[in-house]
């Protein structure tokens, strides 16, 4: 069955599990080697059963870990041509022996298939991932975007679930303690996406099948988990969804413990 468990997400790092009970693949590697590990291990994931890694883009926040992770346990690494050369560039894969670009046409394991869409943020070459399980079943990332482009509604359309950026919420963003040029980036096209942005998104999603929505990259300054939630939950409900019926709606942690979703 499918499985899906966001080790860490927010600020701090970012880390994703996609896969089965025996095997899968991690969507960025932004803690530290050992972190990660741990994390895996409580969900009773064995680090070794890692087939790759597929990053998103080269902020540190999501390759913290990388280059200590992809040589331990010799997992692929894939990421865009763009955010390739970025990780060569700055040493991120020094050491590590197999490492690819991924294109259009995505990546296939024995289990899944990955597929890349570009996203709009100021890195080398960003973009999300939308997973296919073998029974069918798909799930998405979609984070670290300043504005929801065609070719994202495109990537994560008919999802059965999806990880969707909810960062900051405009108010706290504007009277936060961040400087003028940062708050400017950050609600910029090229910046991440806001509660209400994402609410939205998170509506012709639902219109169009998603059931199960994972709020995550959460601000710890600009934004607050039950604000985030009630944001996206008040625009589903307005939009006729009942929770619990039409849709299952939840923020990831900072730092999971062990909590898998099957599905």
């Amino acid at each position: 069955m499918a499985r899906f468990y966001p080790l860490f997400s927010g600020s701090s790092g970012n880390c994703t599990y996609f896969g089965t009970a025996s095997e899968g693949i991690l969507i960025d590697c932004g803690m530290s080697c050992r972190q990660i590990t741990l994390s895996l291990q409580e969900a009773q994931i064995r680090p070794e059963a890692i087939r790759a890694v597929f990053i998103t883009h080269e902020h540190i926040d999501h390759i913290r870990g990388l280059r200590v992770f992809a040589k331990k346990y010799g997992c692929m690494v894939y990421a865009s041509p763009g955010t390739l050369r970025q990780l060569l560039l700055t040493g991120h894969l020094d050491g590590v022996a197999r490492f690819d670009e991924i294109g259009a046409d995505g990546v296939q394991t024995d289990h899944l298939s990955i597929l890349p869409f570009r996203t709009s943020h100021d890195a080398a070459e960003s973009v999300g991932y939308r997973v296919a399980f073998s029974d069918g079943r798909v799930a998405c990332v979609a984070t670290d975007t300043g504005v929801v482009t065609p070719e994202i509604k495109t990537g994560i359309e008919k999802a059965d679930l999806i990880l969707l950026e909810s960062n900051h919420d405009p108010g706290m963003l504007r009277t936060g303690p961040y400087p003028p040029p940062l708050k400017a980036r950050i609600a910029s096209a090229l910046g991440h996406l806001s509660n209400d942005a994402c609410a939205e998104t998170a509506v012709s999603l639902m219109e169009n099948g998603t059931t199960r929505f994972i709020l995550g990259h959460l601000s710890r300054e600009n934004n607050l988990p039950e604000l985030a939630r009630k944001t996206t939950l008040a625009a589903l409900t307005a939009a006729g969804g009942t929770e619990g019926s039409d849709f299952l709606l939840s923020v990831a942690p900072p730092r999971s413990e062990g909590s898998v979703t099957i599905f």
